[in-house]
């Protein structure tokens, strides 16, 4: 069986779906998974140099599993047999397997590729394991589900585990774009007009799955009538009515973007926990990055609240990984928690100060050596140099604190960090208080 014929052309048909059509044909069409196919990624790696080891693919829908496998198996010219883990029972393994001892007699390579491998049952698993340590087949599984739990641990240690990330959004325009220029295998026959806003609306609503927005696109592009002059101008109502969703009117490029996330933060600081929900749906509504959202909450939560309440930075941290996890719209709940946990959060800045005071300092002082006290003394010579001579361990002292100053000379003394009396931080000025008092006995 040719490889090129039987994988890779069957989707070069004009009426099989833009999704599989444009499905990448090797790593250079590749988008994403950066950790992994670089130039010094682990996987591109073994793919080029044809040493591939049977292996698991764990990550969510539309993130190129399946087209990965077909990758490899061209590019190691091995027999590609798509198995299914929903449609394939004990008999169809044995039967597979037989066929690819046959070609191994021959030297060919089998790659047996198992969408959902997860699906199969420890029997059917465990079927797998004589074919896979003999090496009459490369087994390549993909999961959606967590491997640790999912694999039996026989098979799971004779497989590489490699996760593949969600798509980010600018990976999924990338894609869009390719699909909209390819003339042999997309949409770059026709005189297709669409706003780059657009894309990233398609971008967003696919969540990290190309199939998804591939789909959109090319029924954005059927509901799409044709002008006079053979253009197709896309719209947002032809995306609209394809993914059958309302879509604010909102520039993700241009100035609205930075209105809208202004007014976010600027609610939230305020305690204004009503406005911070609307201008947060305003942003999700329009098809605004969720992740870019969460980073933003991140950032007020040390910036606006800071030690007021130190949970700030673990909820929003927690809603950036739901997000992560999850996607919208059920993530939206997990930013709105966020954002009306941060409005209802006593107010401090006082870290955010402390820390540009700091930075000032940093970059407009002359950056004095660290103190010889301070300093690391690893070898004779450093000891001899006189480093960490004079330090004085806080732990062999009673209240923990020493009397030693760890600034450099021209600093001496220099405060940075002044709390205030709001939430937690109170507690944080008088443990201030008390360390001063403290180091003034020592003197």
């Amino acid at each position: 069986m040719d490889i090129q014929s039987s994988i890779f052309d069957h989707y070069d048909k004009i009426n099989a779906p833009l999704a599989e059509r444009m499905r990448p044909k090797d790593l250079d069409e590749f988008f994403g998974q950066e950790h992994l196919l670089s130039e010094k990624g682990i996987l591109r790696k073994l793919i080029e140099s044809g040493n591939i080891p049977s292996m698991v693919f764990w990550g969510p829908p539309g993130v190129g599993k399946t087209t990965l496998a077909m990758i490899i198996a061209k590019k190691t010219d091995a027999n590609f047999l798509n198995f299914s883990a929903v449609m394939s029972g004990i008999g169809e393994i044995k039967e597979v397997m037989k066929e690819a001892q046959e070609r191994k007699r021959f030297g060919k390579k089998t790659i047996l590729f198992i969408d959902e491998i997860h699906r199969f049952n420890k029997a059917q698993q465990d079927a797998f394991l004589p074919y896979v340590e003999r090496g009459d087949i490369i087994l390549i599984g993909a999961t959606t589900e967590n491997p640790s739990f999912e694999l039996n641990s026989a098979l799971l240690s004779r497989l590489k585990v490699f996760v593949l990330n969600p798509l980010t959004s600018e990976d999924i325009v990338k894609i869009l774009k390719r699909a909209l220029n390819d003339e042999e295998r997309g949409l770059g026959r026709y005189k297709i007009k669409i706003d780059e806003d657009l894309l990233f609306k398609i971008a967003n609503y696919s969540n990290g799955d190309a199939r998804i927005a591939l789909n959109t696109l090319e029924l954005s592009f059927v509901k799409t009538r044709v002008a006079e002059d053979g253009t197709y101008e896309i719209t947002l109502k032809e995306v609209e009515e394809a993914v059958q969703r309302k879509f604010l009117l909102y520039d993700k490029k241009g100035e609205e973007h930075y209105n809208l996330i202004s007014a976010l933060h600027k609610s939230i600081r305020n305690s204004d926990v009503d406005a911070a929900l609307y201008w947060l749906a305003r942003m999700i509504e329009s098809g605004e990055d969720p992740l870019y959202i969460a980073r933003r909450l991140i950032r007020i939560a040390s910036e606006d609240v800071g030690l007021a309440d130190p949970e700030a930075l673990t909820i929003s941290v927690s809603a950036f990984q739901a997000v992560q996890f999850v996607g919208l719209p059920e993530a939206a709940l997990n930013l709105a928690q966020a954002a009306v946990f941060l409005a209802l959060c006593p107010k401090s800045n006082a870290l955010y100060t402390a820390y540009e005071k700091a930075r000032e300092d940093a970059l407009n002082t002359i950056a004095e050596p660290v103190p010889l006290h301070l300093r690391n003394a690893p070898t004779s010579l450093m000891k001899n140099l006189g480093y960490g001579r004079g330090y004085k361990y806080a732990h062999d002292y009673k209240e923990k604190i020493a009397e030693m100053e760890c600034l450099p000379e021209n600093l001496k003394g220099v405060k940075y960090y002044f709390p205030t009396d709001q939430g937690k931080e109170r507690m944080f000025a008088e443990r201030l208080e008390e360390i001063k008092k403290i180091k003034k006995k020592k003197v």
